[in-house]
């Protein structure tokens, strides 16, 4: 398992769905600065993001709509971490979860250097490798019909 090890002044922990993301953005000595939901859309991103360009680092879990996200953060020059979902499943061991407690909680990972890593995909490579994700499902579909 592949682990961020880089510091930075702020850490960006996000919980990211289809239309809301929940932002916690925390200082390296652990103060939290913006704990807000947002609208998931480029421009509520760029606005959060404004005070705290220089020295940040965003984490999100991998889930759906993350492709929008780490594309908008490569065009910024920001590093993004991709938090493998299984992983950070199996670390949270709390009873309590929300969005809330999700976005802290990868913005404390990432800051200790202990968020677990997914691989991001190049954009080229996506469309197919979501094809081929895609496929045995398609199968098991065609065959029960």
């Amino acid at each position: 398992m592949r682990f961020y090890p880089h510091q930075h002044p702020f850490y960006w922990g996000m919980d990211l769905h289809a239309r809301r993301m929940y932002v916690c953005i925390m200082h390296h000595p652990g103060e939290v600065l913006l704990p807000r939901n947002r609208t998931a859309a480029p421009a509520p991103l760029r606005k959060a993001l404004a005070p705290y360009r220089a020295g940040l680092v965003v984490a999100v879990e991998w889930r759906f709509p993350w492709y929008w996200l780490a594309d908008r953060c490569a065009q910024e020059g920001l590093p993004c971490v991709l938090g493998h979902a299984l992983s950070l499943n199996a670390l949270h061991g709390g009873q309590a979860k929300n969005d809330k407690i999700d976005s802290h909680k990868r913005a404390v990972l990432l800051c200790g250097g202990m968020l677990p890593q997914a691989a991001v995909s190049p954009a080229q490579r996506r469309a197919t490798r979501d094809l081929f994700r895609r496929r045995p499902h398609l199968r098991r579909k065609r065959a029960d019909l």
